[in-house]
């Protein structure tokens, strides 16, 4: 059964409500803004992309009180099915805590030179003297901005999520926003 209520711009379908403040709700225009703008945007050209070495440097914790410099190296595969291409990657503090990952990603071209990707990652994470996130298995998700120069290296800024998922009874949950550049594997072995 379904009702609205117009002053509160709130609708219940069958036990879900959808309304001001609620997750589903944010879940949902989300995910409807994603789709839309991937209606929108050119096909992709990641066709001719190769694998990636991706370096980032930036800061951990810029949401809190345990802030500390973050540095991450990342292999990015050129095989894609759908799109979606695997990563995996290997993070480090200043604070000593360290996050082995591997996750998805997805470029989304905006005409040649402007990439966005979104990217979830799975790993493990030891906090060695830095922020405790409640749990070894730590959840990233995040989105990255990036600039393709001419020989198809990239320079761009992202922003992650990292949490436990609710794992644990603690999870804090930080994030990072760091400057990537991100090196094609091909430009590694020129002559």
């Amino acid at each position: 059964m379904a009702a609205y209520d117009a002053p509160g711009l709130k609708l219940t379908v069958g036990g879900w409500r959808f309304g001001e403040g609620h997750m589903i709700t944010r879940l949902f225009m989300t995910g409807a803004i994603a789709a839309l703008a991937l209606t929108l945007v050119r096909p992709a050209l990641a066709a001719d992309d190769p694998a990636f070495i991706t370096f980032h440097a930036g800061g951990y914790d810029v949401n809190d009180d345990r802030t500390a410099g973050q540095f991450n190296l990342e292999y990015r595969s050129s095989w894609d099915e759908w799109y979606v291409k695997p990563f995996a990657g290997v993070m480090a503090t200043t604070d000593a805590a360290a996050y082995a990952y591997g996750g998805l990603l997805l470029d989304v071209y905006f005409g040649r030179r402007v990439v966005f990707t979104p990217n979830v990652a799975v790993g493990l994470y030891a906090d060695g003297d830095g922020k405790d996130l409640g749990n070894t298995v730590e959840f990233r998700s995040g989105v990255e901005l990036a600039y393709r120069l001419d020989d198809r290296a990239r320079l761009g800024v992202a922003f992650h999520h990292i949490s436990n998922a609710s794992l644990s009874d603690n999870n804090p949950g930080t994030e990072t926003l760091t400057l990537t550049f991100s090196l094609p594997l091909d430009n590694l072995f020129v002559d």
